[in-house]
């Protein structure tokens, strides 16, 4: 069990397929896409060499980069930061011991399975990640209003607990038809899922998460709301999440994306890291040996500063050394609000409406603050209690959550202090990453008054806000109520064969323009959807037996709500 509020689904046989990121707004098999013996699809030999920008390194350009190399096409990466975007790993200046942080995403669900295929093609390992009640933890602490409760499994915690979790099912059951779309999504069964969701989309679409907590006869509680926001689900609480779009938390719920989450062993990063160096098997046009790193001399190019439109319908991209390159196609993959501010733009890159549903991407705001410790110290046993020392904790203090993270019981650690979001992340921008720290270990101290923390730090805190990071401006979109349509357009640019003949030939790709938001399959599902895009610009095809995205497109487009 991931969450002090359990998914509201049944358990099911073995035998039932599992869950996976199948829908619901574009019920498209990508993992089957992946596997396929056929490829993705080809170019003409005559573009073969083709060059193709991708701006952003992040995972989704480097996926697209990837695949397009494969195709015998030569891609042109281009990154502001470092390679990898918000997947970033780092270690601790002053600390010896070879302990990372994951400043941006650190835990994957099993249902991403398009992300697990570049997982397991760069031969990296996963493990269970300590979420809150997760078998994974040890222990687990919530402390509201000051009254700390420990726990190792829901059933330890007070009744009321229980109550929210029902309330949560009998929510999701009443309001949003929660069993049948689990059981269509893992049977893949794509007219019952557009049918669904198509529904809800045009009845809720209007509707904040909290507006939908509080139409439930389930939820008329007050304290059990209170309570739903401060614990949630799968990785704790989701208050944070009260204002955004009811629709963004069911495609959360719906595939599994909270749960039974899993971490990269050695750190996220290297998965884009690795995909750069990578040797494909099969390899058009290039000679054996070539990856990306050997395409670009081992560094891609530098910052984008300006994108126009020029004669004969081609993007021309200037980067921060002043070189200008021409292109027949090109895929931006980076933050999509880069191309309001940092990034000097044409109007002429997209139709209006493109640009409105740009302008109007709303972005989460997150923190993290980590410190290194000599052992995993929380293991050790109160000798009044015989509890562990301390435990995962989640908290309506400034820390928020805090995740104790170890390889075992005799070498160094880490500690998450805090993970937070939105209004909570705001609280610590002014503050440097020692301030932080000194407020996390006060709060911590009310929690846990005898444990000395601050005794077992080694080395020096490592922090992120991302709101304050300025090729990324907030950590991952978050659609608010009417926004929609807004999406929609976003998603759906990579088919352009409806847009005007001026305006094609730019992808968008990114976890900003996919339907999960904050979800690294998000970046892979529309990287993989730009690879098809600039594929059938250059008079490219898929195999017959492996239809791409845009090939079955008008069969399982998303549902298109009236404007007028």
């Amino acid at each position: 069990m991931a969450s002090t509020v359990p998914p509201a689904a049944p358990q099911h046989a073995e035998s039932q397929p599992p869950i996976t990121m199948f829908g619901p707004d574009f019920p498209y098999a990508y993992d089957d896409y992946l596997a396929h013996p056929a490829g993705l699809g080809g170019v003409p030999a005559t573009e073969h060499g083709t060059e193709v920008a991708v701006i952003g390194g992040g995972l989704s350009g480097l996926v697209t980069a990837y695949e397009l190399m494969k195709m015998g096409l030569r891609p042109v990466v281009y990154e502001a930061d470092q390679l990898g975007g918000r997947l970033r790993t780092t270690g601790f200046e002053g600390c010896e011991a070879e302990l990372t942080a994951e400043l941006g995403a650190m835990r994957f669900p099993p249902s991403s399975t398009a992300l697990r295929h570049y997982v397991d093609l760069v031969g990296l390992r996963t493990r269970p990640f300590p979420n809150p009640l997760s078998p994974a933890t040890p222990s687990t602490v919530v402390d509201l209003k000051g009254v700390p409760h420990y726990a190792r499994t829901l059933d330890d915690l007070p009744e009321v607990y229980r109550q929210v979790a029902q309330a949560w099912q009998a929510c999701l059951d009443e309001g949003a038809d929660y069993q049948e779309m689990n059981r269509a999504i893992r049977e893949r069964d794509v007219p019952r899922i557009r049918e669904i969701w198509s529904r809800l989309v045009e009845r809720l679409d209007d509707q904040t998460f909290y507006g939908f907590l509080c139409a439930a006869p389930s939820f008329s509680s007050f304290r059990h709301r209170e309570i739903f926001g401060q614990v949630g689900f799968g990785t704790g609480g989701w208050d944070t999440d009260f204002p955004n779009s009811i629709l963004e938390i069911l495609r959360v719920v719906y595939t599994e994306a909270d749960d039974h989450h899993e971490g990269i062993v050695g750190g996220s990063q290297q998965l884009p890291l690795r995909l750069w160096e990578h040797v494909p098997d099969k390899l058009v046009h290039w000679a054996a040996g070539t990856s990306l790193a050997t395409l670009h001399d081992g560094a891609p190019r530098p910052a984008v500063t300006r994108l126009h439109r020029t004669a004969g319908n081609r993007t021309t991209v200037t980067d921060a050394s002043g070189d200008i390159r021409t292109y027949r196609a090109a895929v931006f993959t980076a933050q999509s609000w880069m191309l309001l501010s940092k990034i000097e733009c044409d109007d002429s890159l997209f139709p209006i409406d493109h640009w409105t549903a740009i302008e109007r991407t709303h972005y989460m705001e997150s923190s993290k603050l980590f410190v290194p410790v000599d052992r995993p110290f929380w293991l050790d046993k109160d000798p009044e209690t015989g509890r562990d020392l301390m435990s995962m904790t989640l908290t309506d203090r400034m820390t928020r959550g805090t995740y104790l993270l170890d390889d075992g019981p005799d070498k160094p650690a880490v500690i998450c202090l805090s993970y937070t979001w939105c209004d909570d992340s705001l609280k610590w921008l002014p503050l440097s990453g020692r301030e932080r720290m000194e407020v996390m270990l006060n709060s911590l101290g009310e929690i846990y008054p005898g444990v000395d923390i601050r005794g077992h730090i080694i080395g020096n805190p490592v922090t992120v806000s991302w709101e304050d990071e300025p090729y990324f401006m907030g950590a991952f979109k978050a659609n608010l109520p009417g926004h929609y349509r807004y999406q929609r357009r976003l998603f759906t640019h990579f088919v352009q064969d409806r847009l005007p003949a001026d305006r094609r030939g730019l992808f968008l790709a990114g976890d900003d323009v996919s339907w999960t938001a904050g979800w690294a399959e998000g970046a892979v599902q529309t990287a993989l959807n730009a690879v098809w895009g600039v594929m059938t610009h250059l008079g490219g095809a898929t195999d017959p037996g492996n239809p791409g995205p845009g090939d079955v497109f008008d069969e399982i487009a998303p549902v298109e709500l009236p404007e007028d």
